[in-house]
């Protein structure tokens, strides 16, 4: 992952500093370190959550071995200096009990999901900053559902900070998310999901 110009070198504040301020963040936004900089992240609409909810369930149904932990927080970035929450992290069942503190380190981790808010900066934290932050981490699968587009996107093969594939799927399309999560989405009720 390259990083911002003035990032890497100097991001906005110390990763302990954020740790801190992320822990007295009011209850009405999620706070994320992603690329050296603070983001804010406004708590999700009810759509946002259904989307969650169902891709939950179908992963349990689909692997009883693994859980989608929602709003997990990670250690991301090559070098574990970003913080992002997760809508969805994707991990063996209970993978996450054994970690101290709020943001988990991201080995075992089979797969990421975002599922774009409705705010003015989603295209940025989604598409780029926590997908690369995802790659550099090197999460085997990062899973983008896109409602302004109406599509789900699966990038996979992290490679030196960036996904290597990228694949595109419109809404009502079955999606094949491949080894090591290997699950088949039926993605017609998403339909249902749209403004």
């Amino acid at each position: 992952m390259t990083p911002s110009p003035g990032t890497e070198a100097r991001p906005q504040m110390a990763i302990d500093d954020f740790e801190e301020l992320a822990r007295k963040a009011p209850e009405s936004v999620t706070l994320q370190f992603i690329d050296g900089k603070l983001v804010v992240k406004p708590l999700p609409d009810q759509l946002h959550g259904a989307i969650v909810m169902w891709l939950l369930e179908r992963c349990l149904q689909q692997r009883p071995d693994l859980r989608l932990y929602p709003e997990q927080g990670l250690k991301v970035e090559s070098y574990r200096t970003g913080r992002a929450r997760a809508d969805g992290a994707l991990a063996p069942l209970d993978h996450f009990v054994r970690q101290e503190g709020e943001w988990a380190d991201p080995d075992g981790v089979l797969m990421t999901v975002e599922v774009t808010s409705h705010d003015y900066d989603t295209g940025l934290r989604d598409h780029i900053h926590k997908r690369d932050g995802y790659a550099g981490a090197e999460i085997p699968v990062y899973l983008l559902i896109d409602r302004n587009a109406e599509k789900v996107v699966v990038y996979t093969d992290p490679r030196d900070g960036e996904y290597q594939t990228r694949t595109s799927f419109p809404y009502g399309a079955t999606v094949k998310v491949p080894d090591p999560v290997a699950i088949t989405l039926e993605t017609e009720k998403l339909k249902d999901y749209t403004r």
